[in-house]
């Protein structure tokens, strides 16, 4: 009995990579973590850390997108989604790539990011302004910030850029920033009361110049929040 062949070999595959965006509050602007490439193809370019899926490793591709995280940026994250796939023949010149980008919300007070192979340095930028950015990056950055501001005006999303323990006026803030707009005080605080996802810090409060503002703390288990209505 002949033996049917598997010609699946007889197509060439494209190359298939995880790029994250990593995004954080610093400076009163929201800004995305950036590496300069080391090597061919765009040495010496800006680029988004990122890298190839490892077809040996058993694991799925939000782990693929940790693991280049920790790799690339010494980065360990609460807040990891999926964007969107990327991919065409002209964004490598080295062939047909296609990827599967994540974006990343860290506080900046737990920062540390390091760089790893290929990258010669690593810089925070303001992920707002216009990039020139290797491969197609920049239009991966558009996008992933184009999604946050969508979400935050729904969601309890905002909250993993502080760190663990802040106010509410902080809280405020990161929606502020995010959205490039004032928002009520009023209405904010009843948003986020029935939103009921943060807890005071029994016995903490933050010296101010009227009051003392009390320091508030994510509940246990929490998970993201949407809003019934937008903010």
């Amino acid at each position: 009995m002949a033996v049917k062949s598997n010609k699946t070999a007889e197509f060439p595959r494209p190359q298939v990579t995880v790029d994250v965006v990593i995004l954080t509050l610093r400076e009163g602007a929201l800004q995305a973590l950036l590496m300069k490439r080391g090597a061919a193809p765009f040495e010496g370019q800006w680029a988004l850390p990122g890298g190839y899926i490892h077809p040996q490793e058993d694991q799925n591709l939000d782990a693929a997108a940790r693991r280049i995280l920790r790799d690339k940026a010494g980065i360990e994250t609460p807040y990891l989604e999926q964007l969107q796939g990327f991919g065409d023949g002209k964004r490598d010149p080295r062939g047909w790539t296609a990827t599967f980008a994540y974006f990343a919300l860290v506080a900046a007070e737990t920062l540390d990011p390091q760089h790893g192979a290929n990258a010669e340095a690593v810089a925070w930028r303001n992920a707002t302004e216009k990039q020139k950015l290797a491969f197609d990056h920049a239009e991966i950055l558009a996008t992933a910030v184009a999604r946050l501001r969508s979400k935050v005006e729904y969601t309890t999303l905002p909250v993993h850029l502080l760190p663990p323990k802040f106010t509410l006026p902080d809280l405020q803030r990161v929606y502020e920033q995010i959205l490039g707009r004032k928002m009520d005080k009023s209405a904010f605080r009843k948003r986020m009361a029935e939103a009921d996802f943060v807890e005071p810090v029994p016995g903490e409060q933050r010296p101010a110049s009227n009051r003392p503002a009390q320091i508030y703390r994510v509940k246990r288990g929490f998970k993201t929040i949407f809003f019934d209505r937008t903010i």
